[in-house]
């Protein structure tokens, strides 16, 4: 139950970008946000999150093990795209967003509700791994629809939240101490970054009519999230990892979140469908709400 209310503010914030956009939908620029948000609240979050833990082994492995497992289907779903769309820009969709979970907007509270304040450096640190993905491969397949693949790589490096990752991990590792007061805005700005993506969804979501829902990609790209992805990753931690249990139940939570609202940002950002993409995330979210309990179930055995 308490894993099922931490999750209603991620609803209720979704809800009021939903209605500001309905009543004010001429004042709202929804790419203006999308842009603020990327370019200025993310590079904090992602800053915030790599130097809350100090580095240790579970720290390091968490995040490594998340993005095998994550780039062994994606290889698999490179192959598998062509046969299943015909479209290129649909496959591009369906590559881009079928692997990237909300694992921070919906992952760290629900990591909270299940076990406890001690996992937030976990789902942190998942967290980014998660928009390492998104800002390289998922940027890379959203992209290449406009630009050739050396251009793709160039609009990469132009994301910051790149280099304040890798300047997060060299003062992560580096033992430089950070103000209580900087400390203090940090934080602001990585809730606030969280609040601004559940805002941008429910902008697009407004647009989004239930006729006009791509409802073969969506269902396609769920069945990969919420099934092949879970099941594959209980696979790769029980017999090809030496995590400990908590940890490992933390990972797995982790894979079975529904589809980031990230996604809608960097569709918007190259022009790549961005309300199909939104509609595939409400057909996501819609599908973790009924599988939440049995995944709470199957979490709390891996606990045992």
């Amino acid at each position: 139950m308490d894993a099922i209310l931490l999750v209603l503010p991620v609803y209720f914030f979704i809800l009021l970008g939903f209605i500001a956009k309905r009543v004010f939908d001429e004042e709202i620029n929804e790419r203006t946000i999308v842009i603020i948000s990327l370019y200025f609240f993310q590079p904090i979050l992602i800053f915030w999150g790599l130097t809350k833990s100090p580095i240790d082994y579970a720290f390091i492995a968490t995040p490594i093990i998340y993005l095998t497992i994550i780039l062994i289907l994606l290889f698999v779903l490179f192959f598998l795209s062509k046969l299943i769309f015909k479209e290129r820009k649909t496959q591009s969709i369906y590559l881009a967003t079928a692997l990237v979970g909300n694992t921070g907007n919906l992952g760290i509270p629900l990591g909270i509700a299940l076990f406890g304040v001690a996992s937030v450096p976990y789902t942190s640190i998942i967290n980014i791994a998660n928009i390492f993905f998104i800002y390289i491969f998922s940027v890379y397949f959203f992209a290449r629809e406009q630009f050739s693949i050396k251009q793709a790589f160039r609009s990469i490096l132009k994301i910051p939240g790149i280099w304040f990752a890798f300047l997060a991990l060299f003062v992560n590792y580096s033992e430089i101490g950070i103000n209580k007061n900087l400390y203090t805005a940090l934080e602001m700005g990585a809730y606030t970054s969280m609040v601004l993506q559940l805002l941008i969804f429910g902008i697009y979501l407004s647009k989004i009519k239930v006729r006009t829902i791509p409802w073969f990609l969506s269902l396609q790209v769920s069945f990969i999230k919420h099934i092949c992805l879970p099941l594959f990753g209980i696979f790769i931690v029980m017999y090809f990892t030496d995590l400990n249990p908590y940890v490992s139940s933390i990972l797995i939570m982790e894979l079975m979140v529904p589809l980031a609202v990230n996604n809608v940002n960097m569709a918007a950002l190259y022009n790549c469908r961005p309300y199909d993409v939104t509609a595939s995330i409400l057909v996501s979210s819609i599908i973790f709400v009924f599988l939440l309990y049995p995944y709470i179930q199957i979490i709390e055995y891996f606990i045992k």
